[in-house]
């Protein structure tokens, strides 16, 4: 699992030096700021008026000129930098503007009223929210007096001109960013959907193994201690791992592919087998329609997981698995007559080390995780036969595809019967 998070962190971090700067900071990038220069087209009849000599005070009118052009550019490119848009640079510099065009406005008039809404526009990439509304509706009442004072009933176009002009703005600006948000949103539950991906995989592929290597070391076991009396017997066993092992390795491909899908009856057989090499007696009874696909598949985890840890830890010689199926749901139970739960360390299979059977450890945490996504639960702890033990139960509603035929209250099929 470590590998799997290092893996996936590498990843993000390979993915974020890939995005733009821009898309990072959740704004566009800074080469939007050039879409803006053009309208400062608007002050060329002010800048016309200069050149004739139409100005009265020319040097007061070509310096405040110049301001305004360096103002509104610097505003214009801090704004689309994510940490510089509300920088005190740029307030200072959007305060700077507003002084500028006050003054140019008020004391020229005509064409320098036009510097009113290029200011508005530079207010709408700046401002959001209320922002907004505290500097727009005071800026739309002053513009209209200085404009009225000089232009009469045309301060109407050159108010509505500025409160548009920044307006329409911010609200471009707003729906880029949530363009971008949404961007970077979308890749990030990729990378979300990529990771549980990875993390469901080896967790199939712990429980897969865990369940095969440990009855593998039970029938070597076994064979090993029947060789030297019963060769036939041993030969049986040796059988069984070659069989088992072929078996494993076609999950482990299907599970790569993605199309595993055991069977609840199947992996009561594997039970069944497993239990018996270690030399517990296994008892299985099965009642109710048969459930669905999806609900046998989790069922069968459970019993792969619950039987490995009577195998390795239990200490027993009886396990009870029952299947109780009703037209809601389907209870499994899976209880062994062992050591219990004791303390001490749990190991990987979710059982104490030696000691007997753990409540939580990465096998049965994991199946809680999957039974509880399709609505299941599973709960573990002591409660085996005759009050001693450790006991698995899952409960899990029926798919809604499964096959309504009953197969016979307590009928035994030959996965049922013990031997």
């Amino acid at each position: 699992m470590t590998d799997v998070a290092t893996e996936t962190r590498r990843e993000q971090v390979r993915t974020q030096r890939r995005e733009p700067k821009a898309r990072r900071g959740l704004r566009p990038g800074s080469t939007a700021g050039f879409a803006m220069l053009p309208w400062l087209l608007l002050g060329l009849g002010s800048f016309s008026n200069l050149t004739r000599g139409e100005t009265p005070n020319p040097w007061f009118g070509a310096i405040g000129l110049l301001v305004f052009n360096s103002l509104y550019i610097n505003v214009v490119f801090r704004a689309f930098h994510p940490s510089a848009r509300h920088s005190g640079g740029t307030w200072f510099a959007l305060a700077g503007m507003a002084v500028t065009t006050f003054g140019l406005g008020g004391a020229y008039g005509g064409s320098w009223l036009l510097f009113f809404p290029l200011f508005g526009l530079a207010c709408g990439i700046v401002l959001r929210g209320r922002y907004l509304a505290l500097v727009g509706a005071p800026l739309a009442v002053t513009v209209a007096v200085v404009a009225a004072f000089h232009d009469g009933w045309g301060a109407v176009t050159i108010a509505y001109g500025t409160v548009i002009s920044m307006l329409v703005t911010a609200a471009i600006l707003a729906l880029s960013e949530t363009v971008v948000e949404l961007r970077s949103t979308r890749q990030e539950l990729a990378r979300a959907a990529v990771e549980e991906e990875r993390l469901r995989f080896s967790r199939d592929l712990h429980d897969l193994l865990g369940h095969t290597l440990s009855v593998i070391v039970v029938k070597s076991e076994a064979a090993r201690r029947l060789a030297p009396r019963d060769m036939a017997a041993a030969l049986a066993q040796i059988s069984d791992i070659e069989s088992v092992g072929r078996q494993a390795l076609t999950e482990i491909r299907e599970a790569v592919t993605g199309y595993r899908d055991a069977g609840l009856t199947t992996e009561l057989d594997r039970a069944r087998s497993a239990l018996t090499a270690a030399g517990i007696e296994p008892v299985v009874r099965r009642s109710g329609p048969p459930p669905g696909p999806r609900t046998e598949a989790l069922l069968g985890w459970v019993v792969r997981e619950a039987v490995t840890n009577a195998v390795r830890h239990s200490g027993a010689t009886r396990c009870e698995i029952t299947v109780d199926g009703a037209p809601e749901q389907v209870r499994l139970v899976i209880a062994d007559n062992g050591r219990g739960v004791r303390s001490g360390p749990a190991d990987d299979m979710g059982a104490d080390t030696g000691t007997g059977t753990g409540y939580r450890g990465t096998g049965l945490t994991g199946l809680t995780e999957r039974l509880a996504v399709a609505g299941g639960s599973l709960e573990a702890g002591p409660g085996g036969p005759a009050g001693r033990g450790f006991r698995v139960t899952a409960v899990l509603p029926v798919d809604p595809t499964a096959d309504a035929r009953p197969t016979g209250t307590d009928s035994p099929t030959k996965s049922e019967r013990p031997e």
